[in-house]
């Protein structure tokens, strides 16, 4: 067996994130009684990955990026809500969307029984706390990695030197990385020098120069693969 050590991203990985963030911010939109169509949820998700992108980059940090995508969201709106209320409701209601991305727990129930399971993830700690806490993924994972935690997130070194520390492996060589994201993930992966696997379902196609080990377009091809 190559591997002993099985890293799994979280959002757009095994949770549905387009789902949960649109149910999310209807939600909380409805709390506020604000006024809700598709085109809100449009304008936040371009400010939201935008602001996710800087968090990637550490040009933001978790506290600032709570709130700073809701001011950019609600700039110029007369809006009787603050930035920091909203984001509480908004970040509730994401802890509650655990919705699965199909395959997920067939995967993890393989992956569990022949693997050190983890999952290493950028998303907020309270979120991906819950939302595992609330799945049937809890079950089968052995270790939760989150930016939040280990004070620096994907694609930097250090996230990943957090994780094989409370993971306990000391070599790369048998640690693989499976995740959506070609900046985070793959990214993340090539520089720290383990093997990776670029889950693409909708094959889109790689412009970034990088070189996963694998790529796949459904998560049952890990049963294939692994």
């Amino acid at each position: 067996m190559k591997y002993d050590v099985v890293l799994l991203d979280a959002d757009g990985t095994l949770f549905d994130y387009d789902r949960a963030q649109a149910y999310a911010l209807e939600k909380t939109y409805k709390h506020f009684r604000i006024p809700y169509n598709t085109a809100e949820l449009k304008r936040f998700r371009l400010i939201n990955d935008r602001i996710w992108l800087d968090y990637e980059q550490g040009k933001i940090d978790s506290k600032s990026l709570r709130t700073v995508r809701f001011e950019q969201l609600f700039a110029g709106r007369n809006l009787q809500v603050s930035s920091e209320d909203f984001s509480t409701v908004y970040l509730k209601h994401l802890g509650d969307a655990a919705f699965l991305i199909e395959g997920s727990e067939e995967a993890c129930r393989y992956l569990s029984a022949k693997y050190r399971v983890a999952i290493i993830t950028n998303g907020l700690t309270e979120v991906q706390l819950k939302r595992i806490g609330r799945s049937p993924l809890r079950d089968y994972i052995y270790e939760i990695v989150t930016s939040e935690e280990a004070g620096c997130s994907k694609p930097g070194a250090g996230i990943f030197d957090y994780a094989f520390r409370k993971i306990a492996c000391s070599d790369k060589e048998k640690a693989l990385i499976v995740g959506d994201s070609l900046s985070s993930d793959i990214q993340g992966g090539h520089n720290y020098g383990i093997d990776t696997c670029w889950y693409n379902p909708q094959g889109r196609v790689n412009g970034s120069g990088l070189k996963p080990r694998y790529e796949i377009r459904h998560l049952r091809e890990l049963q294939v693969i692994l």
